[in-house]
């Protein structure tokens, strides 16, 4: 890459773990949380990290944070070793970690910022221009005034967004950014991203269940299971290689029997509603015509494929 501005190189970390084995005596193991990971991360690229739960995400980024230290192999972010620099790298990245909050609990969201903004010691006039970019793109006007602990979550994500970018971050780590949002919510918050990649240059790592997420912001998906990178490339092939499903679900006027139509298969009928799976590559649009064609069809939606299914589906490929 021209311009690389993460880079990981066999990077592991194990923990030692302790467990009761009797009343008198407790046994040590150590669990390999993340187990030789290597990749890289242009400058202004917007990446998917993905995996099931405990697959070893949130110990990544922590140790591409500071938070965490490797336990070996070589880990550098904008040039600089987090675990020997975090404070100066702070200044060059951003964070927003899912559940957890940045924010001052008992302020005004305002006053978390003004905070934040002596923390990071930004110009005023830079503090200002950032602020309204964010204000304005995540609908927080009304929410200014508001004490943390009164916002909704979905709300005090879009704050937590917002607090992670005003001293100008080079890199983004966002965990779960669309979590609690509604969908008109969720459309805004993936705008404001892809507004910031393409007018700032921002590089995002973005961990997420949402498949939704990753399709409309990511050209690029990394999958982590067990440890150790089992996929990195296009989203598209991510879906190659687990043949994924997505899930087209029908709500027709009456019963019927199992709908016959090219491209899917059915999988499930209940009544008047009938589940057709068909490849996660492929587009919904024919299969609609085909069936409201045929059928008198009152409703219908699409169900993206679960991250964990997609793993599954890879891990039975290779087996």
């Amino acid at each position: 890459m021209a311009d690389v501005l993460i880079t990981l190189d066999e990077v592991e970390k194990v923990f030692d773990v302790r467990r009761r084995v009797s009343l008198m005596r407790r046994e040590k193991r150590q669990v390999r949380a993340v187990d030789g990971i290597s990749f890289e991360v242009a400058r202004g690229e917007m990446v998917g990290y993905i995996g099931p739960n405990g697959a070893g995400k949130s110990t990544t980024i922590k140790m591409l944070t500071g938070i965490l230290t490797p336990s070996g192999g070589r880990l550098r972010v904008a040039g600089i070793d987090p675990a020997r620099e975090r404070m100066r790298l702070a200044h060059r990245i951003g964070v927003v970690f899912g559940q957890r909050t940045t924010l001052w609990w008992d302020l005004p969201l305002k006053d978390s910022y003004g905070l934040m903004r002596r923390m990071y010691r930004v110009p005023r006039a830079r503090f200002r221009e950032n602020l309204e970019r964010c204000v304005d793109r995540l609908d927080l006007a009304e929410l200014l005034d508001v004490p943390v602990r009164q916002l909704s979550l979905g709300q005090r994500m879009r704050g937590d967004i917002a607090a992670a970018l005003l001293h100008d971050p080079d890199v983004l780590y966002l965990d779960e950014p669309t979590i609690g949002l509604d969908v008109v919510s969720k459309a805004k918050v993936r705008g404001f991203l892809r507004q910031l990649n393409e007018e700032l240059g921002t590089t995002v790592l973005l961990t997420t269940h949402d498949l939704q997420d990753i399709e409309q912001l990511c050209e690029r998906v990394m999958v982590i299971d067990h440890g150790r990178l089992m996929y990195d490339g296009p989203l598209g092939g991510l879906h190659t290689a687990g043949e994924s499903e997505r899930m087209l679900v029908l709500d027709l006027a009456r019963e019927f029997a199992p709908i016959e139509v090219a491209g899917a298969r059915v999988v499930k009928v209940e009544g008047p509603r009938q589940w057709l799976a068909f490849p996660a590559q492929a587009s919904a649009a024919p299969l609609v015509a085909a069936v409201a064609a045929d059928y008198p069809l009152l409703d219908l939606s699409v169900r993206e494929p679960d991250i964990e299914d997609v793993i599954a589906r890879m891990y039975a490929g290779r087996g």
